[in-house]
């Protein structure tokens, strides 16, 4: 099962570039197997669909732009952001996660299984590094993201034990 975790943002706005943070994270505390690309996104939008038209599972990793707490984590599945029931504004880059989904639907590509995580922002001042809030954020989704990937049969190690 091919599987791809995706990791958008913007690195230059602190906080606006978590999903790229954790991307790296995730390759800097965990092996993978293959079958698992870790891809940044970056603010690349529509010029990336064909990565979830490749993919039979795919997490997005996001910041949101809803009401709550900075650093709170959001959870959702495809269904929730195909049939907009999604009580957010996906990220403020760029084109949103939800027209180049809609895109590859249109296609015929878009992947069954999806799951969006999405942290609400502290910052979206100028700056490469996530505020401390985001920081802690950054942790739980990574190893959110790693439990339902081992839930699924992935096979994911830790680094400092994968010598």
């Amino acid at each position: 099962m091919k599987t791809l975790i995706f990791g958008a943002g913007n690195l230059l706005l602190s906080d606006e570039g978590f999903g790229v943070h954790c991307l790296r994270y995730l390759q800097e505390h965990f092996v993978f197997p293959d079958s698992v690309e870790l891809y940044d996104g970056g603010t690349l939008g529509i010029m990336v669909t064909h990565k979830f038209e490749e993919a039979e599972l795919v997490f997005i990793l996001d910041t949101v732009d809803t009401e709550g707490e900075p650093g709170e984590v959001f959870r959702f599945d495809r269904d929730d952001i195909m049939l907009s029931r999604l009580p957010v504004k996906l990220s403020p880059h760029q084109i949103g996660i939800q027209e180049m989904l809609l895109i590859s639907e249109m296609r015929g590509f878009c992947p069954e299984r999806l799951t969006l995580f999405g942290v609400i922002p502290d910052s979206l001042d100028a700056g490469h590094e996530l505020s401390p809030t985001l920081q802690k954020s950054m942790e739980l989704v990574a190893c959110r993201v790693v439990e339902e990937l081992r839930a699924s049969g992935v096979v994911v190690r830790e680094r400092a034990l994968a010598a």
